[in-house]
């Protein structure tokens, strides 16, 4: 078997060959087109032949089209995430950095972790991350404008700021929108101005979350089901794994997910632990907020967070014991959702 490893860019991807044990084979440079990357299958069958394993830095955008073109030409690609890939290029005996350099330590770093979950098509998380990433940076415009509004408002007069995560509603809008016209002067007509852009960008955040909420009911009911797991949070959950059947276990989406406890005990600190700092942390906030809202409502999750509490635990101990066990529940869950999905309708009993 031969690993190749990938170090994506904008322009250009480099790619490092590396047999069973590491020792490097061969490199490539294409350009980030569809046709630089026939041009790297070609070349890695030409050279090492078709049992091949590509080792894929996961950057998201930059790795999205690299990756459905390698899975066209039935390629077998597994995602890297990129704290892993850092964490190798430091033990290497290979100083310093460069295109090449990351590529071989993308490679090594999938050799040393053979059990990264293998990368696959799947339209239905792959639509909601759009829906969902698109609602998120719209989200952060939004912010930002409410800030510099806020400071436009600071400067008319402070006694009119409003209250506080008070202008993603109407009402509230509506009211300074009115104070605002009966003021003069450029300050007031760029808060004016601020003030629009702002209910513009609420108006499609909203429309946004009713689409995914919609699309959420239909694919997902089992995931919404889980107590504190809201239809965003559930459209995360869907988005950043991506298809669950490519887990081999509820572990490895555990892991995958940064909520695996991992020792950290010396001595007198016996049976210490703490959470994976390499797993996708968007994953990791999703379980987070079901995690802080079960431990508020009565039910399982207050329960054993509390059973944990007693036995001994600290507060983020008993916390990082929750979000682990709620891990194995999501990933039943999705894929109770995707068994839904994949059976064909029964027709009804007569």
């Amino acid at each position: 078997m031969v690993v190749v490893g990938a170090d994506v860019h904008k322009r250009t991807h480099t790619f490092v060959a590396v047999d069973e044990v590491g020792r490097k084979l061969g490199e490539k440079v294409v350009e980030a087109t569809s046709t630089g990357h026939r041009q790297a299958v070609r070349w890695a069958r030409t050279q090492f032949g078709v049992e091949l394993v590509w080792a894929i830095e996961d950057c998201r955008h930059l790795s999205a089209r690299l990756e459905r073109d390698l899975l066209a030409a039935d390629q077998k690609v597994v995602r890297v995430p990129p704290k892993l890939m850092a964490l190798t290029r430091k033990s290497a005996r290979t100083r310093g950095k460069s295109d090449p350099i990351d590529a071989l330590a993308v490679a090594r770093a999938y050799l040393r972790e053979p059990d990264l979950p293998i990368a696959s098509h799947d339209e239905v998380s792959r639509e909601l991350k759009l829906l969902i990433d698109r609602r998120e940076d719209l989200v952060g415009q939004r912010t930002s404008t409410i800030n510099r509004l806020l400071w436009r408002i600071h400067e008319l007069d402070p006694s009119r700021a409003p209250k506080p995560a008070s202008l993603d509603l109407a009402k509230h809008r509506s009211l300074l929108g009115d104070w605002l016209s009966t003021q003069s002067g450029l300050v007031a007509e760029l808060a004016r101005d601020e003030l629009a852009d702002i209910t513009r960008l609420t108006e499609v955040i909203n429309a946004l979350a009713k689409r995914i909420g919609e699309r959420v009911r239909v694919i997902a009911p089992a995931l919404l089901a889980i107590p504190g797991c809201g239809e965003l949070t559930a459209a995360k959950i869907i988005g950043e794994t991506a298809g669950v059947s490519r887990f081999k276990s509820e572990a490895a989406f555990a892991r995958h997910s940064g909520v695996e406890p991992i020792p950290v005990w010396s001595g007198n600190t016996a049976g210490r632990v703490r959470m994976t700092r390499s797993g996708n942390r968007q994953l990791n906030a999703a379980l987070h907020r079901i995690a802080v809202t079960q431990i508020r409502l009565e039910g399982m999750g207050q329960t054993y967070y509390r059973h944990r509490l007693t036995e001994g635990d600290s507060s983020t101990e008993a916390l990082r014991c929750l979000k682990r066990r709620l891990a194995r529940v999501v990933f039943h869950h999705l894929h109770t959702d995707e068994r839904t999905r994949q059976q064909p309708c029964q027709p009804a009993a007569a």
